[in-house]
């Protein structure tokens, strides 16, 4: 009964999905009647599937290639955050130390970091993973500090008290606590991880992907073309999330299940 019930649980989301997707494309043709808006200013959205199926022989390779981009940079920056978080936890000079540099770093406006990487780097992958990376790793850091930091001391002592060394006290006590919040960043970095990928293409690409076929179908005033292209990048932030909430209900069980497991006894 319980399996069924979450079979059912998981159904409705589809179906509510789905009918949120409806909504959107409802709107979207609602708007251009409304305003009676010309194909070549506002297509219709089964017009911009209809681009993307027509042309999938040739988006398809674009679409692995943007998607690529996206996970490397997503893996590499979600790594990074967690490890720098870990570090400047451990040792809060360094945290005094770097913390305001990850700040600053924000501020500077992706696009300006693009091209002095194109200059040290060259165009090839390596730019575009770090520029992925960049937008990754920042909510991972803050998400994974804050977790680290708000870990009851309580538990700590009670650790040191029964003899737990430094490396079990880590992996029994602080890093589940950062797991929630891990979890919160990467899927705050997983919806912005494919505007990074295209940033990157738009400037240090050395091979096509969707945002290099944006820019060509724009210039040439495919309107189809640019707002099929635009909801394949959707899709590909939405996939990324949905894959990190999947992954966080399987690491995190206790968030969704008052009662563990039932262990099979023979």
């Amino acid at each position: 009964m319980r399996g069924r019930g979450r079979i059912l649980v998981w159904i409705e989301r589809l179906g509510l999905a789905a009918a949120g997707i409806g909504l959107i494309f409802g709107l979207w043709n609602l708007v251009i009647v409304i305003f009676g808006l010309q194909p070549f200013v506002l297509p219709t959205p089964q017009s911009a599937v209809s681009a993307i199926v027509d042309n999938w022989s040739a988006l398809g390779t674009l679409t692995w290639q943007t998607v690529k981009e996206t996970v490397d940079g997503f893996v590499l920056g979600a790594v990074v955050g967690f490890v720098l978080a870990v570090v400047m936890s451990l040792f809060r000079p360094v945290q005094r130390l770097i913390y305001p540099a990850l700040i600053t770093s924000q501020a500077v406006p992706i696009v300006a970091i693009a091209a002095p990487l194109v200059i040290l780097l060259g165009f090839g992958m390596l730019p575009k993973l770090i520029i992925v990376a960049w937008i990754v790793f920042f909510p991972v850091v803050v998400n994974v500090l804050d977790g680290l930091a708000h870990i009851d001391d309580d538990l700590i002592r009670l650790a040191k008290v029964m003899g737990a060394h430094r490396a079990r006290e880590f992996l029994q006590i602080r890093l589940p606590a950062t797991l929630s919040p891990l979890f919160s960043g990467l899927k705050i970095g997983a919806t912005y991880a494919v505007t990074g990928a295209v940033i990157g293409e738009w400037t240090a690409s050395s091979q096509q992907g969707l945002g290099t076929y944006l820019l060509t179908a724009n210039s040439s005033l495919d309107v189809q073309a640019v707002f099929g292209v635009t909801l394949l990048l959707t899709a590909i932030g939405v996939l990324s999330f949905l894959f990190v909430m999947g992954v966080e209900a399987f690491a995190t069980p206790w968030r969704t299940r008052s009662t563990s497991r039932r262990r099979f006894v023979p």
